[in-house]
């Protein structure tokens, strides 16, 4: 594995330290009135998902990790785990749930994911920004209530609830965040 400074690291790097892997979410060069400089780094486990704090001296190496990333097809999900197919090879790979986080909602058949890879291992998974989803439940207009900033309650057809705007009805398609899981606007197809 190749080895950078410290100094050298960016958010989304991978690196392989106290023999786990870790993605750097943040990283903040301090120089102190007094010493010499270092880098603050916050880390995250790529397996267990926990969040670290850790301090490197500027001219201190640390091993960078090269993660495989794969265009793969969303099969189908069977209890909490997803399973995925690489369309080159045609080889099937399950990833759990809690990997893929609130967005596993969204998946649906035949959708692309991204899914970062080491040494065969899946350790995350992105799915598309926005998904085109249909209102299946709606609850009915208040009279009374401004267009502009007032939202109703809704059901989408994955079962997931989503506060819409009050011009949307039940079988209105609406384009969906999937991050956060918000109404973005109605889909246009």
């Amino acid at each position: 594995m190749p080895k950078i400074n410290a100094i050298d690291l960016k958010p989304g790097n991978v690196l392989e330290h106290q023999n786990k892997l870790w993605l750097v979410v943040k990283r903040e060069l301090v120089q102190p009135g007094k010493g010499g400089a270092f880098a603050q780094v916050e880390l995250r486990d790529l397996r267990s998902g926990n969040k670290s704090t850790e301090r490197f001296r500027t001219q201190e190496t640390v091993e960078r990790v090269r993660l495989d990333e794969k265009e793969m097809q969303f099969l189908y999900m069977e209890g909490d785990q997803a399973t995925f197919m690489d369309n080159d090879t045609f080889e099937q790979v399950t990833v759990p749930r809690e990997l893929i986080g609130a967005a596993a909602d969204f998946l649906s058949d035949g959708m692309i994911c991204q899914v970062m890879m080491h040494e065969g291992t899946p350790l995350s998974l992105e799915i598309a920004p926005t998904v085109k989803l249909t209102i299946v439940e709606a609850d009915p207009v208040v009279r009374g209530q401004t267009a502009s900033s007032s939202y109703k309650p809704g059901r989408l057809e994955n079962g997931r609830r989503v506060m819409i705007p009050p011009h949307i009805e039940a079988g209105t398609r609406i384009v969906v965040n999937t991050a956060d899981g918000s109404y973005v606007e109605r889909a246009k197809d």
